[in-house]
């Protein structure tokens, strides 16, 4: 099956020439020339949509916030992004909210489609992770001042209730059924995400400093929801409490 691009760029010409291109190349195009265009496509058709071009200066709406508001509905799609801005600051903040590569204008076509076929190759494939071991399925669970039902998706702190969204429920949930468990951002790609673990983003990043931002105490110092240094993640249900 071909892989099917979206092409997201408001100066037609550009959008037009490098749709015409890839679809040379052999792949599936799409074009739409704004940032809500492109959020809806992705929204009614995302699982059929394998790598997204974006411009970053698009009206209305920039690419930096087509990107973010991406990444924080669990969209882990590799993204592209394309400008005319060079400054380190502007690719920087592209990779912050989770652009995968990011290339300035004006490009060469054929760095541009060495780039596309780059990231297509970190998409599912035939070769996949090893499987992570199976754990006991939680369906409710009580934890610090946390409570959590994952069959009525209802999660409170306090008492209170809070809102959280599909993947950060899913989330949660694996590590908790994971506790004590070192876990690596590959796993949670696969488990989680159910995409390649040899996927370049920063959506697992976002989403624990969100958890952390929900669950803990003090998401600075977090009891719950710990990182191990190059290696991941580690959940502790029951943290020790610290005699002094």
């Amino acid at each position: 099956m071909r892989a099917h691009i979206l092409v997201v760029e408001d100066e037609r010409h550009l959008g037009v020439g490098i749709k015409y291109n890839l679809e040379a190349e052999g792949y599936r195009v799409s074009l739409v020339e704004d940032g809500p265009s492109a959020l809806q496509l992705i929204e009614h058709s995302g699982s059929t949509i394998d790598l997204i071009i974006l411009d970053l200066m698009l009206p209305g709406m920039s690419g930096y916030t087509v990107c973010e508001q991406l990444r924080e509905s669990g969209v882990t799609t590799p993204v592209l992004m394309l400008s005319a801005r060079t400054l380190s600051e502007d690719r920087a903040r592209g990779f912050d909210v989770g652009a995968n590569q990011y290339m300035s204008k004006p490009f060469d076509l054929s760095e541009l489609i060495s780039r596309v076929k780059n990231l297509l190759q970190s998409s599912p494939g035939p070769s996949s992770p090893r499987p992570a071991p199976q754990p006991e399925s939680v369906d409710a669970i009580s934890f610090g001042r946390v409570e959590a039902d994952f069959r009525t998706h209802q999660v409170s702190v306090d008492g209170e209730p809070i809102k959280m969204t599909p993947k950060e429920l899913r989330l949660l949930r694996y590590f908790v059924e994971n506790p004590e468990r070192v876990i690596n951002r590959s796993e949670l790609l696969t488990q989680v995400w159910e995409m390649s673990g040899n996927l370049q983003t920063r959506a697992v990043d976002q989403f624990i400093a969100r958890l952390r931002k929900a669950i803990e105490p003090s998401p600075a110092e977090p009891v719950h929801l710990l990182t191990v240094r190059d290696a991941g993640y580690r959940f502790v249900l029951e943290p020790e409490t610290s005699t002094g």
